[in-house]
């Protein structure tokens, strides 16, 4: 039976931790543009939110079954929006040196988890149908919780270091770049509000 679970989690896991989303165009487009020494605030703000919404989501997802539709509803249009003014940001940056790359990056990234509706349905979603289900103890909702978190940060350290390899080219064509990671994080917002 957790074999069957766990062949069904991993590539749910898998597609959503590795597709474009907001924390992997953030982490290429800060890896890219300001390099791996001001990167790491904004990766330890994507690990570090990400770790706190799967936490919140895990307890919540106890006591709020019966309202997550709604929350659900609403985090969406929050969502989309707060993309939609990332994407902006992203696509009028500049080149490495020309704005604050990471001294504001872990907060803006931390917050980024509480708005980004990708992470949180993916939180409600491996809880409701993957933990809570078949153990719903505090002990295993908060191993799941780091577990979750390490899984979906994976996806954005494999951005981070497509950012980094490609720093010097993408420097060159900083302005190209970045209006095509805000396209791709626009998309991201349509589809969350597209979807049912």
């Amino acid at each position: 039976m957790y074999l069957s679970i766990l062949l069904s989690y991993f590539p749910y896991a898998a597609v959503t931790a590795y597709t474009p989303g907001p924390n992997n165009i953030l982490a290429i487009n800060t890896v890219s543009n300001y390099g791996w020494k001001q990167g790491r605030s904004v990766l330890a703000g994507i690990f570090t939110g990400f770790y706190c919404v799967m936490t919140i989501c895990a307890v919540l997802c106890l006591q709020l079954a019966r309202h997550l539709e709604g929350f659900i509803g609403v985090m969406k249009y929050l969502g989309a929006a707060y993309i939609f003014w990332l994407a902006f940001h992203i696509a009028r940056s500049g080149p490495s040196g020309e704005e604050d790359g990471g001294r504001r990056g872990f907060a803006r990234a931390f917050l980024l988890q509480f708005a980004n509706v990708k992470i949180i349905l993916y939180c409600v979603t491996v809880y409701t149908a993957y933990v809570i289900p078949y153990n719903d103890s505090l002990r295993m909702l908060l191993l799941s919780a780091f577990f979750n978190t390490c899984v979906g940060f994976s996806g954005s350290l494999l951005w981070a270091a497509a950012g980094g390899l490609l720093q010097k080219y993408i420097g060159r064509f900083y302005r190209p770049f970045n209006i095509v990671m805000a396209l791709i994080l626009m998309e991201s917002g349509v589809r969350i509000l597209i979807s049912s």
